[in-house]
């Protein structure tokens, strides 16, 4: 595999750059900081969620709602490439601390606030402190422990996903109630104060310096392109037409300062995304797998629970107990897989079957109509969640085997990038074909009544409205609901038939790992070298 040529970090003693074997008791005792960080970063947004409603009656401001998310989620896909960077080079430990800090302000901030404005100025904060704390979690476990050997801690984060995705909506329901929103910020404190005070005690790292200058132009470069596609994918076909100037003049900026960024990083000391690590086949791959993964899940997550409450009837109260078909599935798979590959040493079939398995899942969930059961569809989630079951921990797996060390936190950061923009562009497109789906059918069956039986935007209709209105409309919007589910996950399962392809290209690279008789790093990597 070739290397760029950069001074790059250099350790402070000999072994920094060397993979060194830690005892079980040492990567269970950091295991518990970072599994409480993890869920500090899943759980923000569920129960942030759930409480906005009480927010904007508090504060006012409800034109300003969507940038409570959008300025969050801005920050935080805008920082993660930055931050696994700066992990690099100046090292993991304190840059991830440096992130919870940042997260916890934010936080204390946004409990405080006292209109919207400020919210959503606290929020960006809160998002830039995000943006480490999921790539510091996975290059610290990439750090600590050999590719070969994570599969015996993978079923504790695929654990705290299926928690912090169930768990989420009830924890803020619940603060709402029973406390007040600022509460909804306030938890993180707590859990916050318990990741520091553990990551800072238990987890030794070799000390890291950088003699090389920070890429800031190509920091500003892919921060720009990042920002850019977020919006796109965020306003497109909501706040403005896809057609419209804005959007039109954000595609232009993404594309510019994407090339522009390319160009960029291939003449720095020290390229903030170096470019070479797309020459690694399986790095790309992956890449690829992961944009998927993020671009179903996501997608599937925001418009499942619309399915169940309109269709089926179920209680949007706990909204997060609607997702745990698809959890159990993804939960109960990963642990077996983790464990697989632990005992083996091989992974190549495990995002084979998991793309076959989560593009079936997706052609299963796209039959269901007005008449499906709720037990049939839960049996459609767990072929679903089972097939991302194989696929979230090993992509990440793969992606930092095929890098050397000292790019750990670029590897993880990067996996992490390509996940979260896949996800913003299934919502973005998952959305705009379920709302057009809708009204069109809404048109077909009552034709003028569409908009003039008190369905204004069809795609938007809760379901407290829609009881409201007479039963020849509640069953065309149900009719319509089921066929727009039907259009989304078809187009989803037919995107998901690109990571079955990228998935057979994968090559078997033997994991770096404590295994006796196994191939050294350097030879690993260049096995997988184009």
């Amino acid at each position: 595999m070739s290397q760029s040529k950069t001074a790059g970090p250099v350790p402070e003693d000999k072994t920094a750059e060397e993979e060194q074997p830690r005892s079980p008791r040492e990567i269970r005792l950091v295991m518990v900081g970072l599994v409480v960080t993890m869920l500090l970063a899943m759980l923000d947004n569920l129960i942030v969620g759930t409480a906005m409603p009480t927010i904007v009656g508090d504060l006012g401001g409800a034109e300003h709602l969507s940038w409570v998310v959008t300025a969050y989620t801005l920050a935080t896909a805008a920082s993660t490439p930055i931050w696994g960077k700066l992990g690099d080079m100046y090292g993991r430990k304190g840059t991830f601390l440096t992130s919870i800090v940042i997260f916890l302000v934010g936080s204390a901030l946004s409990g405080l606030s006292q209109n919207m404005n400020e919210l959503i100025g606290f929020r960006a904060v809160q998002g830039l402190g995000a943006g480490g704390l999921m790539v510091g979690v996975m290059s610290i476990m990439g750090a600590l422990v050999p590719p070969r050997d994570r599969g015996k801690y993978q079923g504790m984060f695929a654990a705290v996903m299926a928690l912090a995705t169930i768990g989420g909506p009830l924890v803020g329901g619940f603060i709402t109630d029973h406390l007040s929103w600022h509460w909804t910020f306030y938890i993180n404190l707590p859990l916050g104060v318990i990741a520091l005070a553990v990551v800072m005690v238990t987890l030794k790292l070799p000390k890291v310096r950088s003699n090389a200058r920070i890429d800031y132009l190509g920091a500003i470069l892919l921060t720009t392109g990042i920002t850019s596609l977020v919006l796109i994918t965020t306003w497109g076909g909501q706040q403005y037409d896809w057609g419209s100037k804005q959007i039109l003049g954000l595609s232009a900026l993404a594309v510019a300062s994407l090339i522009a960024f390319c160009y960029v990083e291939q003449r720095v000391e020290e390229p903030m995304l170096p470019l070479g690590l797309f020459k690694n086949l399986n790095f790309t791959l992956v890449s690829i797998i992961g944009f998927i993964v993020g671009f179903v899940m996501f997608g599937s997550t925001v418009f499942l629970p619309l399915y169940q409450q309109i269709v089926q009837g179920a209680s949007a109260t706990n909204s997060g107990l609607l997702l745990m078909p698809m959890m159990f599935g993804m939960l109960v798979v990963s642990l077996v897989v983790g464990q697989a590959v632990t005992k083996t040493g091989k992974y190549r079939i495990f995002p084979i079957i998991g793309t076959v398995v989560m593009t079936g899942g997706l052609i299963l969930l796209s039959t269901m109509g007005v008449g499906t059961s709720s037990f049939t569809s839960a049996c459609w989630m767990i072929v679903l969640g089972a097939g991302m079951g194989f696929l979230m921990q090993i992509t990440m797996l793969v992606a930092q085997n095929s890098v050397e060390l000292k790019d750990m936190g670029v590897a993880s950061s990067t996996a992490t990038l390509f996940r979260t923009i896949g996800g913003s562009f299934g919502v973005a497109l998952f959305g705009a074909l379920f709302n057009n789906r809708v009204t069109d059918t809404m048109k077909e069956r009552l034709g003028e009544q569409a908009t003039s039986g008190g369905v204004q935007d069809p795609g938007q209709m809760s379901p407290a409205a829609l009881r409201k209105l007479p039963e020849a409309v509640q069953d065309a919007y149900h009719h319509a609901v089921s066929n727009g589910m039907h259009t989304v996950f078809l187009w989803g399962a037919g995107v998901a038939v690109i990571a079955i392809a990228a998935a057979v290209f994968l090559r078997e690279v033997p994991l770096r790992g404590t295994g006796k008789g196994e191939e050294p790093a350097e030879a690993s990597l260049e096995a997988a070298a184009v």
